[in-house]
């Protein structure tokens, strides 16, 4: 059964840093595509990063571009999620998650870290 498990989430000024991580377990295959999703209390559900695995292919959504970076460290099965530049409106539970099938389709979640971004 494929495990997914946040770390790095924490409170931290406008303009600061934080690095999230994901350790994933149980894959017996490599995924399409892992990625990050945030949510926001009252907002919708937002995807704010994605990695394509066979060619580390990254989107972003418009509101983090420039400022995070996604990136996996295969060896380590460990997915990343650098935020720089970091403003208020990013405070949200942030989830990882993998695809379990042939498509970028998100079919595994980890459990959310909470990321808070004090003005």
């Amino acid at each position: 059964q494929v495990q997914l498990v946040e770390s790095g989430g924490g409170s931290v000024q406008a303009g600061g840093s934080l690095r999230l991580s994901c350790v994933s377990s149980g894959y017996t295959y490599s995924p399409f595509c892992m990625g990050w999703v945030r949510q926001a209390p009252g907002k919708e559900r937002e995807g704010v990063a994605s990695i394509y695995i066979s060619d580390s292919r990254t989107y972003y959504a418009d509101s983090v571009k420039g400022r995070f970076t996604i990136s996996r460290d295969n060896g380590k099965n460990t997915l990343y999620l650098q935020m720089n530049s970091l403003k208020p409106e990013d405070t949200a539970m942030y989830y990882c998650a993998g695809s379990n099938g042939g498509a970028c389709s998100y079919g595994y979640w980890g459990q959310g870290t909470q990321v808070t971004v004090s003005s």
